[in-house]
């Protein structure tokens, strides 16, 4: 049997990356840029991002980029949309690819927090249409949460989880339509203790960085926290939550301190600055080590 062709709308940071991880496991892809600018570098991009991660070069010849959102999705099996975190963008890309893409395909999209419902709200094909949830950089990371929204069909979660199980990821089927799906729901619940913390002037952020990496930053890779607390047993978790859950950061929304960095112009590295200072050494010392360790994890994954 074929592979289905596949289709990615954006041809930005995440849409490139899905791009290269479907071209490389032997589909065609066709990438919709609506933008000159960023069309004339996918390519460019794309050969860079093989050379990093060890990717064969001859997947790049498989991956066209297109301006006409028809042409791109005429022919596929299989549709993401990797557009910007707006849910008026990303309903009317879904209004276009029912219009235009063939009526089997199934539609993805690779929102971050959105709840596929939403984006999917009153549309006729709802039962095709899917949350994918990749983490960057694509290529690296195993893991693609599959949202299943409530008009989501049970064939649909079916197939596109064999589909990412055939070009090596590991999917997640998300049974429940929340915001935030389950991982990002983790990483931001400890982001705003974090944030909370530093605000409080328990440590600074280097500090707070530190703590994480040298302690159970070290078992993540092999231990999932509920593993931990059945490793440690649930009658010590229950007691250390009772001193320490009433304890715990309670903002009903983003915290001040955030709120007050982003005001001031503290960016993180677009800025140069966030929770702490970043020079340009520190940036590509940073980047080179995160590709390094991922790069690595990925091999040794491919080689058990």
């Amino acid at each position: 049997m074929a592979e289905p062709r596949i289709a990615v709308i954006g041809g930005g940071l995440m849409g490139v990356g899905i791009a290269q991880v479907f071209a490389s496991a032997g589909h065609e892809v066709a990438i919709h840029e609506p933008f000159d600018q960023v069309r004339a570098t996918v390519a460019e991009r794309l050969r860079a991002d093989l050379e990093l991660t060890g990717g064969d070069p001859a997947a790049a010849a498989r991956v066209t980029v297109t301006a006409d959102l028809a042409e791109a999705v005429s022919l596929a099996g299989f549709v993401t949309e990797a557009a910007p975190e707006r849910i008026e963008i990303k309903r009317a890309i879904f209004a276009d690819l029912i219009a235009h893409a063939p009526r089997d395909a199934i539609l993805a999209s690779n929102s971050s927090v959105m709840p596929i419902g939403s984006i999917a709200a009153g549309f006729d094909t709802a039962d095709r249409i899917v949350g994918t949830h990749w983490w960057n950089p694509a290529p690296l990371i195993p893991l693609v949460e599959v949202i299943q929204g409530s008009h989501t069909s049970d064939e649909t979660v079916t197939i596109t989880m064999a589909l990412l199980e055939s070009i090596g990821k590991a999917p997640a089927h998300v049974r429940k339509d929340v915001p935030g799906f389950v991982a990002n729901r983790l990483q931001h619940a400890l982001w705003r203790e974090a944030i909370a913390m530093v605000a409080d002037g328990v440590c600074d952020a280097r500090t707070l960085d530190h703590c994480v990496r040298n302690s159970f930053g070290l078992r993540l890779p092999v231990l999932g926290p509920l593993e931990n607390a059945d490793l440690v047993g649930l009658d010590l978790t229950l007691d250390i939550h009772r001193t320490i859950i009433p304890e715990l950061d309670r903002s009903a929304g983003p915290h001040p301190h955030l709120a007050a960095l982003v005001e001031a112009g503290r960016l993180g590295f677009k800025s140069g600055e966030g929770f702490r200072p970043w020079t340009d050494a520190e940036k590509a010392e940073l980047r080179a080590g995160l590709a390094a360790h991922l790069v690595k994890a990925q091999r040794e994954r491919a080689a058990k």
